[in-house]
Formats: C-alpha cells, structure tokens, sequence
C-alpha cells in the first residue's frame, strides 16, 4: 500500500480483492422431504455445523400431502455446496435436492411494505406500486401496505423508491423458484 502521507491512488478492485469476503454465485437449492416432523431442523442444523449462511429460506406443501419443498439460497463463495448437497443426501427424510441454475430459473419473493402516507402522499405511493405491479392490500389513517412480488432486485429498489416516505414495517418471504421447462421437481 504506500507509506503513510504519500498520495498514492488505490483502485476499488484492488481493496475488493484483499478483502475477507467474497462473493459467489448464489446457490438455490430445491429440496424435496418427507413431511414428518424435525426434518427442516436437522436440514439447517446440518448447515450450521458447516458454517453456511442460510440467505433465504421458505417451506411449502408440494401437491402430495407427504411431501414438502425447501428452497433455500446460500452464497456458494465461502464454502463449496457440492459437500453438503452430499451430507444432504444422507438424512432419511430428504427425498431429492436439486441445485437450480439461475439462467434455467424462474423466482420469486413475497413483500409486504408498510409506508406512512397520509392524504396527501397516498396517491404518489399507489403510483409507485403500480409501476412496479404490487397492489394496496391495507389502507389505515397514516399508512399503506403494499403487496409486491418480484425478484430480490425489484423488491430492494421498490424499498429504496419508499423509504423518503417512511417504511414502517417490511416483511420478506424468502425466495422461491421452479425450474423453467418441463422437469420431475
């Protein structure tokens, strides 16, 4: 780096790459269980043991009564995926896992964003969610909530366009996602 006073330009990749954390492709697993009871928490005791960040997680019933889906992102840059996928395989209750590529993807997630608006900013915070396809599900006195399903990307600069009017409460479902095209998950 320079001597201390000296007026040497560093460059933003430069810092980037001497840093701790980098950054992976984002994994999505889709993983196929048994309904039965514990199954989710042995799934995320499993990655806890490792060490792995669990970003997103959200849990569905499948069209068999039997048979739940977890999907699950985690930033794959810290520790590789394909040695829990195999640690994953071993539990009883897992079914089938599958890694979904985001280019062979579809995805989606749920926000709930609760704004102040009176009167008077009502309207410009309606215009906003139209734009960006959410609806009000809520009107109150001071505020409204906003339903808005997107991806991550539309969701945060939805969040962004409201917090000068004030967010009061924003809740997030987690990602879900489907493989695009026919395929047995």
């Amino acid at each position: 780096m320079g001597d201390p006073g000296t007026k040497e330009v560093f460059r933003l990749e430069d810092l980037q790459a001497t840093g701790t954390r980098k950054m992976g492709r984002k994994h999505v697993l889709s993983i196929l269980v048994e309904n039965e009871p514990g199954v989710l928490a042995r799934i995320s005791g499993l990655f806890a043991r490792r060490g792995y960040n669990i970003n997103t997680l959200a849990v569905g019933p499948t069209d068999d009564e039997n048979i739940s889906r977890i999907t699950m992102t985690i930033d794959g840059a810290e520790h590789p995926i394909d040695q829990v996928t195999k640690q994953l395989h071993k539990l009883i209750h897992v079914l089938k896992i599958r890694d979904l590529e985001p280019e062979d993807t579809v995805a989606r997630e749920l926000a709930l964003l609760k704004v102040d608006a009176d009167a008077h900013t009502r309207q410009e915070v309606s215009q906003l969610a139209e734009i960006f396809g959410g609806r009000i599900v809520d009107v109150a006195r001071r505020s409204v909530t906003v339903e808005l399903t997107g991806s991550e990307e539309k969701i945060e600069a939805f969040e962004e366009l409201l917090k000068p009017f004030g967010l009061i409460e924003m809740v997030r479902t987690g990602e879900i996602a489907v493989q695009r095209g026919r395929s047995e998950t």
